[in-house]
C-alpha cells in the first residue's frame, strides 16, 4: 500500500483506498477533478401525505473529488459550499428562507467549520469502521454528520451480494444488486445496531411501529461513480389507529457535472502519514455517530410549565381531554427537569391538583423523577393514603419501567408503613412490575429475582387471611411460570377468596401453561370431586376449562353437569356454552362436536330457567384493532348478586390486552331476606366488594361492607356516592426513539398517549322496595400525540400528529326480588361523544422566523346502549313497566 499526496484546495478533501483484487469498489483516475452536485432533503408529514405539502428542508452543495493518494488506493479532495432553501414553494411570507443567505443561517464560524476538509479513508469501496474519517477538533456535532452523510453515500460495493456495513446509520445489513453500471444498495434499516436508544410500551395493543426502507441506485462511468441517488423513508404510526401516524423521507442525491484536469496524487509510505503531510491537525472520528444529547431550545421550565397549566389539572375536570393534553406536556417537562426542579413544585401544589401531580412525576420514569416522588412521599405517614396509592398505581402502570422502580418498592415494603391498605398495594404493584420487567428480558436482575421469591414464598409464610391474599395479588400480576403449582395448590383452598383469586390467576396464563396436572385440578373444583366448593370458584374454574383447549371429555363433562348444579349455576353454565358457541370462541368447536351426542344436547338440559347469564359482543370493529365487552352475573338462589364480571378487551394485529375488568361479588345477604343458602355458602360472612384490573394490572379491591355489624351500619348509605376504584392520569402509550438518517440529520420520534380516568362503583340494597341495584361507571379522556422532528440546530422542522375523545360507559345491573322468579335487568350505556383530529406542521430559525400550518377536523360520535341477549331485553321491560 503506497501514499500519494494533493495539492492544498479550499474544500472537503476525501481519502478513498481502493484495494486490488476481490471485491472492488469505485476508482478515481489520476489527475482528474471531479465536479459534483450535492443535495439531500427532509420531508415530515402524515403517512399519506404529498411531498409538495410536507414540511422540511433542503441543503444545496457542490462537491469536487479528486485522488489523493493510492495503494492501489485514492485520495479526494471534495468541496462541498452549502445553500439551504425551502423545500416547498410558498409565498414570501410563507418561506422561512427567504432572503436568507448560508452565513447568515448557519453563522460565519459553522460555515467556515462546514468548507473545511476531511479526509475519508476507503478500503474496498467501504470507509473502515474506525479511523476512515478525518476531520478538526471541536466540529458542531450536526455539521460533523452532514460530512459523514457525504461519506456514507460513496460506500459501495461492485458484485451482488449481502453484507454487513457501517455508516452513519449504524451497524446495518446491506444487499447489493449489481447490473452491468448499475447498482442498487438496498439497507435493511429496522435491523440496524445503533447507538441512540429509545424506549416504547410493551403491549403492542397500546404501542407504535415504525417501518423502514432504504434503498440507493448508483450509476457507474469510468470505474467511478456518475451518480448516486438515495432514498429512505420511515412511517411511524399507533397500532390501535393506523391513520394517526407521521413519515419521514430523507432524500440524498450526487451527480457527476463534469471531469477536469485536478491535482496528481502524493506520494506516501502510509495514510498515516499523508494525512500527516496534509494538515497535523485532523483527528480520526468515527462514520458512526456518538449518542446526541437532547435539548429542548426556548422550553419553559418545569415551574413556569407547572404555573401555566397546574389549574388544568384540577379533580372536576379529568373528564375533559384538556387534562390528558396537559398531562402529557407536563410529563415531557419533568423528564427534562432535575430533582430539586420536581420537588420545588411538589411541595407548592394545591392539595386538589396534588394527586395528578404525582401521577405524572411517576410517569416520567427518570432517575430524578423517582428520587423526588420517594422524597416527597412518606408511607409511615396514614393521611398521604390517596397520594401513596396514586404514585403506587402509576407504577404499575408505567410504560417501561426499570429496576431501579421495583427496588424502591422493595425496600419501601420492607420499611413502616401506616396504612394496611397501602401495604398490601406495595406488594400488588411489585408483582406487576415483575411481569413488565420479565417481558423485557429482565427476569434475572437481581431486584426482580428477589423479589419473585418474597411473593412466592409469602403466601405460605403467613396464617393471615388479608396477607395471604396479597401475595396471591402479586402472583396474579406477575404471571411467572414458577408460580403455576403454587396457585394450583391455593386453588383448591377452604377460603373461597383464595381459590377465586388462584384460579383467575391461571386463566390469564397463556393457554400452554395449563397443563394436565392444573386441568385435573380445575375439574376436580368444577366436579366437587373432594368436597363442596362456592358457586363463584365452581364457574370460574369452568371458565378457565372452556379457555383453555379443552378435550372432548372435559366438554362433556362440564355439560352433563347442567341440571344438576344449583338453580342458578345450572342457568350460568348454560348461558356461558350459547356465549361460546354464538360469539365464536376458541371451544366453539369441541362444545358443538359434543353436543352432536343427545345425551348432553337435549331439551331438559338446555332449557334451564334463571337470572344469571353470560354475554359477549363488540364495542367496536375496526381494521386496527378490535374492542369486545363480555358481562358475566352469577345470582344466588335467592335472587341476590353473587358476583358480577364486566370485561373489556382490544385486540390488534395478533396483540391482546385485557383493558378493563371490573367484578362485583356478593355474599351472605340471604338472611336479609329469610332465604335459604344454596349448598357450600350457609356459614358466608357477609360480605360485599369490587375488584379491578386496568390494562393487564390487577388493582387492590375495595370492599363495600364486612361482616353483619358493618353490613347494617351501611346499609342506609348503600344508595350514597358510587365508591372510587380507581381515579387518576395514566400514560397509556410512550414510545421516544432517534432515527439517524443516512444523510446525517437526525429525526426525533415521540408519541405518547394520555388518558384521564375515573372508575367507580355502587351497590344499593332496598328491603323496603325489594331491590338491588349494583353499577359499574366508566369516565375517561383519551389524548394521543406524535410529533416528529428534525433539528439542526440552525433550522428546525417537524410534523405532529394528534386525535383526543372524551367518553363513559356505565353498566347497571337492577334486580326487582319482590316476587319469584325474580326480574333481572343489565343495561350497558355508551354516551355521544367527540372525537377530533388536529395535524400541525412548522418549520424554524434560530431567529425566530418560522412556518406553522394546522388542519384539524372533528366529529360527534352517537352514543349507544349496547346490545345483550334477548331475554335480558324482555326483562328490562317489565322492571321499567313496574317502576312506571
Amino acid at each position: 500500500m503506497s501514499c500519494k499526496d494533493i495539492s492544498p484546495h479550499a474544500g472537503l478533501k476525501s481519502l478513498f483506498c481502493v484495494v486490488s483484487g476481490g471485491v472492488r469498489g469505485p476508482r478515481l483516475s489520476n489527475g482528474q477533478l471531479y465536479k459534483f452536485s450535492y443535495s439531500t432533503e427532509v420531508l415530515l408529514d402524515r403517512a399519506r401525505g404529498s411531498a409538495e405539502g410536507s414540511a422540511g428542508y433542503r441543503i444545496s452543495s457542490s462537491v469536487d473529488i479528486n485522488l489523493v493518494w493510492r495503494n492501489p488506493s485514492s485520495k479526494d479532495d471534495q468541496l462541498l459550499k452549502l445553500m439551504i432553501e425551502g423545500v416547498t414553494p410558498r409565498p414570501d411570507k410563507a418561506n422561512i428562507f427567504s432572503g436568507s443567505t448560508s452565513q447568515r443561517i448557519l453563522g460565519k464560524s459553522n460555515l467556515a467549520m462546514l468548507q473545511a476538509p476531511f479526509l475519508v479513508h476507503l478500503k474496498l469501496g467501504k470507509v473502515r469502521e474506525s479511523g476512515g474519517l478525518y476531520s478538526y477538533q471541536n466540529e458542531p456535532a450536526v455539521i460533523r454528520n452532514i460530512k459523514r452523510g457525504v461519506a456514507s453515500l460513496l460506500q459501495l460495493q461492485l458484485t451482488s451480494g449481502k453484507v454487513e456495513e457501517v455508516d452513519v446509520s449504524g451497524k446495518c445489513p446491506v444487499e447489493y444488486k449489481a447490473e452491468k453500471d448499475r447498482i442498487t444498495r438496498i439497507k435493511m434499516l429496522d435491523s440496524c445496531k445503533t447507538v441512540e436508544t429509545g424506549f416504547t410500551t410493551h403491549n403492542q395493543v397500546l404501542g407504535v411501529k415504525t417501518k423502514s426502507s432504504s434503498v440507493t441506485e448508483f450509476t457507474l462511468q469510468e470505474g467511478f461513480i456518475k451518480s448516486v441517488v438515495s432514498e429512505e423513508t420511515h412511517v411511524t404510526s399507533v397500532n390501535a389507529r393506523h391513520r394517526t401516524a407521521t413519515k419521514v423521507v430523507s432524500r440524498q442525491a450526487l451527480v457527476l457535472v463534469k471531469k477536469q484536469a485536478g491535482p496528481q496524487e502524493t506520494a506516501g509510505k502510509d495514510v498515516a502519514g499523508v494525512i500527516k503531510s496534509l494538515d497535523p491537525k485532523f483527528v480520526t472520528i468515527a462514520l458512526s455517530p456518538s449518542k446526541a444529547r437532547s435539548q429542548c431550545r426556548g422550553c419553559p421550565s418545569l415551574w413556569q410549565h407547572w404555573q401555566a397549566i397546574g389549574k388544568d389539572l384540577e379533580p372536576e375536570r379529568l373528564s375533559k381531554a384538556t387534562v390528558p393534553r396537559n398531562f402529557l406536556s407536563l410529563v415531557q417537562s419533568l423528564r427534562r427537569a432535575t430533582k430539586e426542579e420536581i420537588l420545588k413544585v411538589l411541595m407548592n401544589c394545591s392539595k386538589t391538583a396534588l394527586p395528578q401531580l404525582v401521577d405524572a412525576v411517576t410517569s416520567a420514569q427518570t432517575p430524578a423523577s423517582l428520587e423526588a416522588i420517594l422524597q416527597f412521599l412518606d408511607f409511615s405517614k396514614a393521611q398521604d393514603l390517596i397520594l401513596q396509592e396514586r404514585f403506587l398505581y402509576a407504577s404499575g402502570l408505567a410504560s417501561h419501567p426499570n429496576e431501579k422502580m421495583l427496588e424502591a418498592l422493595l425496600v419501601s415494603s420492607g420499611g413502616k408503613i401506616a396504612n394496611n391498605d397501602i401495604r398490601e398495594s406495595v406488594m400488588i404493584i411489585m408483582g406487576a412490575l415483575v411481569r413488565k420487567l420479565c417481558q423485557k428480558g429482565g427476569c434475572e436482575l437481581p431486584t426482580v429475582v428477589e423479589v419473585k421469591k418474597l411473593i412466592l414464598e409469602g403466601p405460605d409464610r403467613t396464617k393471615e387471611e388479608s396477607e395471604v391474599q396479597m401475595y396471591l395479588l402479586a402472583l396474579k400480576n406477575a404471571l411467572i411460570p414458577e408460580a403455576i403449582p403454587l396457585l394450583t395448590r391455593y386453588c383448591e383452598s377452604e377460603v373461597g377468596a383464595y381459590s377465586i383469586i388462584s384460579i383467575t390467576a391461571l386463566q390469564r396464563y397463556d393457554s400452554a401453561h395449563i397443563n394436565e396436572e392444573v386441568k385435573c385440578m380445575l375439574n376436580r373444583v368444577y366436579h366437587q370431586n373432594k368436597r363442596v366448593f362456592e358457586k363463584n370458584v365452581r364457574v370460574a374454574a369452568a371458565d378457565v376449562i372452556f379457555s383453555s383447549n379443552p378435550s372432548y371429555m372435559e366438554v362433556k363433562n362440564l355439560l352433563l353437569s347442567i341440571g344438576h348444579l344449583p338453580h342458578e349455576m345450572n342457568k350460568y353454565m348454560l348461558s356461558k356454552v350459547q356465549d361460546i358457541l354464538n360469539f365464536e370462541m376458541p371451544a366453539s368447536k369441541m362444545i358443538r362436536r359434543v353436543m352432536k351426542d343427545t345425551i348432553v344436547h337435549n331439551y331438559d338440559r338446555f332449557a334451564k330457567l334463571g337470572s344469571s347469564s353470560a354475554f359477549s359482543g363488540y364495542i367496536a370493529r375496526g381494521m386496527d384493532v378490535t374492542s369486545t365487552y363480555s358481562l358475566d352475573i352469577l345470582y344466588s338462589g335467592s335472587g341476590v348478586l353473587r358476583r358480577s364480571n364486566m370485561n373489556i378487551f382490544a385486540l390488534s394485529n395478533g396483540a391482546h390486552l385485557h383493558g378493563l375488568q371490573v367484578v362485583i361479588e356478593a355474599q351472605g345477604l340471604e338472611s336479609l331476606i329469610a332465604a335459604t343458602s344454596d349448598e357450600g355458602e350457609e356459614d358466608l360472612e357477609s360480605f360485599a366488594g369490587m375488584s379491578a384490573l386496568l390494562f393487564d394490572v390487577q388493582l387492590r379491591p375495595v370492599t363495600f361492607f364486612k361482616g353483619y355489624s358493618d353490613l347494617m351500619s351501611k346499609m342506609f348509605s348503600l344508595s350514597g356516592d358510587p365508591i372510587s376504584v380507581v381515579k387518576g392520569l395514566i400514560l397509556l402509550a410512550d414510545h421516544s426513539e432517534v432515527i439517524q438518517l443516512q444523510s446525517g440529520l437526525k429525526a426525533s420520534i415521540e408519541f405518547q398517549g394520555g388518558l384521564a380516568i375515573d372508575i367507580s362503583g355502587g351497590m344499593e340494597f332496598s328491603l323496603w322496595y325489594r331491590e338491588s341495584k349494583t353499577s359499574v361507571n366508566n369516565r375517561g379522556a383519551l389524548v394521543v400525540n406524535g410529533n416528529v422532528t428534525v433539528d439542526m440546530d440552525f433550522a428546525r422542522a417537524g410534523v405532529e400528529v394528534s386525535f383526543e375523545t372524551e367518553a363513559s360507559l356505565d353498566f347497571i345491573t337492577t334486580v326487582q326480588f319482590s316476587e319469584y322468579p325474580f326480574l333481572v335487568c343489565m343495561q350497558m350505556d355508551k354516551a355521544t361523544f367527540p372525537f377530533r383530529e388536529l395535524l400541525t406542521k412548522y418549520e424554524g430559525l434560530p431567529s425566530g422566523k418560522s412556518f406553522i400550518s394546522r388542519k384539524g377536523r372533528r366529529e360527534l360520535v352517537s352514543g349507544s346502549e349496547f346490545p345483550l341477549h334477548q331475554e335480558n331485553s324482555n326483562m328490562c321491560k317489565k322492571v321499567f313497566e313496574g317502576s312506571w
